[in-house]
């Protein structure tokens, strides 16, 4: 790992796919217009977060509510994109490093953690690199990434030695089914545009069962998993422990 926290050449890795990198580079700058390419994150960061929290206060006996925290934890933001989630963990008091294999995402990132007044140590790298590289973590956030790359499975034995024995997971993605496909595909990106046509492959879409099949495979037991169901009366998101169809997000540990 270089000193200004890129890695070797640049972000490279097995389970990089290069054309979906390079749809995120084109819509980077928006990373923080809540109207813009990523109102759909913006809509659905506060669930997110809830669940985050929850589950890494849970995995190391903090109290929420204090201030601070966080502090003492190592936390791992891997495809970070602008920094929505990397912020409020700094701001937790977390140890953070943001990662996105899309270079024009981390200047991005940079400039919002100067102006917010936030030491994020944020890199052009990938999983594999930061894995080699023998860096590890206490926490490994892993967010809607999951469907984005070309072999999960590897991107997961990545994740998996980059954590520190007894160290969380949590990974969100979604699901494979008629009704995703309605959602996410012909609702967020054609009905709504909320995403550009092509942000998402219906086909890496991944189950459940798969989900947790590919963790297992990469020596993650899995603890929860719970569904993000979006309401279009009140438009809003909210945790279900039974609606799993369309975006829902896991927990894991490495034991």
């Amino acid at each position: 790992m270089r000193a200004d926290g890129t890695a070797g050449k640049g972000a490279s890795g097995r389970s990089i796919d290069a054309v979906e990198v390079e749809k995120f580079e084109r819509m980077a700058a928006e990373w923080w217009d809540p109207q813009g390419k990523f109102k759909p994150l913006h809509m659905l960061n506060p669930v997110r977060l809830d669940y985050i929290v929850t589950q890494v206060a849970a995995r190391f006996g903090r109290d929420r509510h204090r201030d601070k925290p966080f502090a003492g934890l190592r936390i791992l933001d891997i495809g970070c994109g602008g920094g929505l989630l990397s912020e409020p963990m700094a701001r937790m008091g977390a140890d953070v490093v943001g990662a996105d294999a899309a270079a024009r995402n981390i200047p991005v990132a940079r400039l919002h953690a100067e102006q917010s007044g936030l030491p994020i140590d944020y890199r052009h790298a990938t999983a594999e690199a930061l894995a080699e590289a023998r860096e590890d973590f206490d926490v490994v956030l892993n967010m809607e990434v999951i469907e984005h790359v070309a072999d999960p499975g590897d991107y997961l034995r990545s994740i998996h030695d980059l954590l520190r024995p007894g160290g969380l997971h949590v990974c969100s993605t979604i699901n494979r089914n008629p009704r995703s496909y309605v959602m996410a595909i012909i609702g967020a990106e054609q009905v709504m545009r909320w995403l550009p046509r092509g942000t998402h492959d219906w086909k890496k879409f991944i189950r459940p069962d798969e989900l947790f099949d590919l963790l297992q495979k990469a020596d993650l037991t899995p603890i929860d998993r719970m569904g993000m169901v979006f309401n279009p009366v009140a438009w809003s998101w909210r945790l279900s422990e039974r609606d799993l169809s369309v975006n829902y997000v896991t927990a894991s540990v490495r034991d």
